[in-house]
């Protein structure tokens, strides 16, 4: 936890930079999207606010509930928000800082020197896009309370009682005028809420679904340490227990965790004052210059790499890392609205000196493990080597060929990739199906034949032997690995249409492992969908209807009755002519098709490894875990 700060907190320490006019009007500028992503943001605009006493060294004990009428509470044991009157405006601090944007105690330097919230918007804005709020201060040995409607004040802030202690308490009823959905993900919030207690060592954060009367609490006094533990659960770790660097320089607090293990991919985790750096930044590169540099020292100064030879890059040397880096910084540069990449600049030597210091010690005190690390960056760098090789023989069949794109891709006509998607088909049964009912226009066809290569068990350059997946990379124009540019992406849209049976599941679940491991990006973007093809026909007359799941055609038998009902089940794609497969499943119009988003890749890594990885018994408690949330199994 840091050390306390004793700077005076109190209404004058509140800056006023401008009024609320805007936020209800255009949301989506303030807090991403009217979505459920914009929705969930309300609470953790809240909770920042306390996690920034925390920070503070204030707080250690915040509360989230969700409540039985879906509103929010978010309660403190910090110093709670200032409540005298604002010279300024004459208002208390509490409604000035409920109701006007960039007001807050980050601005002036006194209320916190690191702080998560920068910009100042958070729980005004929350405020502005809540059907109610009521906010309950506990401070100065009173409980003071304010309640307002839609951003504006219906109650004067009152004394409500005494309290020997102090925090925030604020309950808030997103609009239904503003979302189009006001229902909370007790999910979404977990990992958002488990994240932040990594982050935040001794904290302890609790969460109450009073709806479906379930609690959680976290704390960890390993911080980022159990973090990496915790990704790293199911895997073969090297060392046993994460390495952890931890130093303050120059008002920058570093914080790294790092473990290797037996995968072929690195997992890097970044966080500057809890946000989380999605695209990196100079924190990030410190990082990897220290440990590229410092295990090339190391291993040449020991004769692990031959002096003739070249460096290892870092690319071998990150080969099956996690590491988790967690700075603190009184005032970030971001680039960019999304706060998705820092742009100080002396973070990058401040980083880079922590870890290599850090990362030296531990080498030079554990010969055996440092030299495991080092023999598993050679094996990387030969398979890398390998790759190469196997890109460059691609490259030149494709310039010997009067084609470069796969004889079974079915193209589309329109060069416009942000008008073109490809579907990629489960078998050619279905692919030739899908090519007779396709709009040839925009719509292009790959069918891929049985199930392709397991990624998480292959490197690169065993995965660029197999054909599909060759297929693949070269229909998408992106390229793989070190090659990988998402601006020369051929589609936009790339939908996945498998069975709706354990085989398609399976192949659904290979493709995405794929993308996930070695094409993250179009996941980024936006560009992978899983199609939803019929699961039911059902023909009555002339009445001819899809259903997509068992619980529509329960529903559609109680309306219809089962007198001269003809039931079809669909068991693959090929059992639809072309006609069919248009109607339910391509047609724009009619179809349905599902995003595949990325809210957590933390948990994505350890989920894909679970599944898809050699160990056997961690996918078997998944599978118990899970069994009870599967709908629609065939078997």
């Amino acid at each position: 936890m840091p050390e306390r700060i004793t700077e005076r907190y109190g209404a004058e320490e509140i800056q006023v930079l401008e009024g609320l006019e805007a936020v209800r009007r255009r949301p989506g500028m303030y807090i991403g999207s009217t979505g459920a992503k914009g929705l969930h943001h309300l609470v953790y605009e809240v909770v920042d606010n306390s996690i920034d006493e925390a920070m503070a060294g204030y707080c250690d004990h915040i509360e989230v509930f969700i409540n039985e009428d879906n509103s929010i509470t978010v309660t403190d044991n910090g110093r709670g928000i200032p409540v005298d009157i604002h010279s300024k405006t004459g208002n208390s601090a509490v409604e000035l800082v409920m109701t006007t944007l960039h007001a807050g105690g980050k601005f002036g330097g006194g209320g916190y020197k690191v702080s998560g919230g920068l910009h100042g918007v958070g729980v005004s804005v929350v405020n502005a896009l809540s059907k109610w709020l009521e906010v309950e201060v506990r401070r100065q040995g009173k409980i003071f309370f304010q309640r307002y409607e839609r951003g504006i004040p219906v109650s004067d802030l009152k004394i409500v009682g005494d309290s020997s202690f102090t925090g925030t308490k604020i309950t808030f009823s997103p609009d239904e005028e503003i979302f189009e959905d006001v229902i909370f993900s007790r999910e979404t919030l977990e990992q958002r809420l488990q994240e932040l207690a990594y982050l935040n060592s001794r904290v302890k954060i609790y969460l109450k679904d009073f709806i479906n009367n379930l609690e959680f609490s976290y704390m960890y006094e390993g911080g980022i340490k159990d973090f990496v533990a915790h990704i790293n659960q199911d895997k073969i770790l090297l060392p046993e227990a994460p390495l952890y660097f931890v130093r303050e320089k120059d008002h920058v607090m570093v914080e790294v965790a790092m473990q290797y293990t037996d995968a072929y991919f690195e997992n890097l985790f970044s966080y500057v004052n809890n946000i989380h750096t999605i695209d990196g930044g100079t924190h990030e590169a410190g990082f990897r210059s220290a440990l590229t540099r410092v295990i090339n020292d190391y291993a040449k100064k020991n004769n692990l790499i031959k002096n003739n030879e070249g460096n290892l890059s870092g690319e071998d040397i990150r080969e099956g890392l996690t590491a988790v880096i967690s700075i603190k910084v009184p005032e970030p540069q971001f680039e960019g609205q999304t706060k998705g990449k820092l742009g100080n600049s002396e973070v990058r030597g401040i980083v880079d000196s922590v870890v290599a210091e850090g990362l030296s010690t531990f080498l030079e005190e554990n010969p055996a493990v440092s030299k495991k690390i080092i023999e598993k960056s050679i094996s990387a760098f030969r398979a890398r080597e390998a790759a190469r090789k196997a890109r460059e023989l691609t490259r030149r069949k494709n310039v010997l060929e009067s084609s470069t794109l796969p004889g079974k891709l079915s193209d589309c006509s329109n060069r416009d990739p942000s008008e073109s998607e490809l579907y990629l088909v489960e078998g050619d049964s279905a692919g030739g199906s899908a090519k007779q009912g396709r709009d040839r226009k925009f719509q292009a066809i790959l069918p891929l034949k049985g199930k392709i290569l397991n990624v998480e068990k292959a490197r690169l350059d065993k995965i660029l032997n197999n054909d599909e997946i060759r297929a693949m990379i070269t229909a998408l124009g992106t390229g793989i690995g070190e090659d990988f540019d998402i601006t020369k992406a051929r589609y936009h849209k790339l939908i996945i249409m498998t069975d709706a049976d354990v085989d398609g599941s399976h192949i659904r679940t290979l493709l995405l492992t794929f993308f996930y491991r070695y094409m993250r990006p179009l996941i980024e973007a936006g560009y992978i969908f899983i199609a939803q093809p019929p699961l039911y026909r059902l023909k009555k007359g002339k009445m001819e209807i899809y259903l997509y799941s068992d619980r529509d055609l329960e529903n559609k038998l109680k309306e219809v009755g089962r007198n001269g009902i003809s039931i079809q089940r669909y068991k693959g794609l090929g059992e639809m002519d072309a006609q069919q497969l248009w109607d339910t499943t391509m047609d724009p119009e009619n179809r349905t098709i599902l995003m595949v988003e990325l809210e957590n890749a933390a948990e994505a890594d350890k989920i894909f490894d679970t599944l898809m990885g050699d160990r056997v018994e961690p996918r078997r408690s998944f599978i118990n875990k899970h069994a009870h949330d599967v709908r629609n199994l065939d078997i």
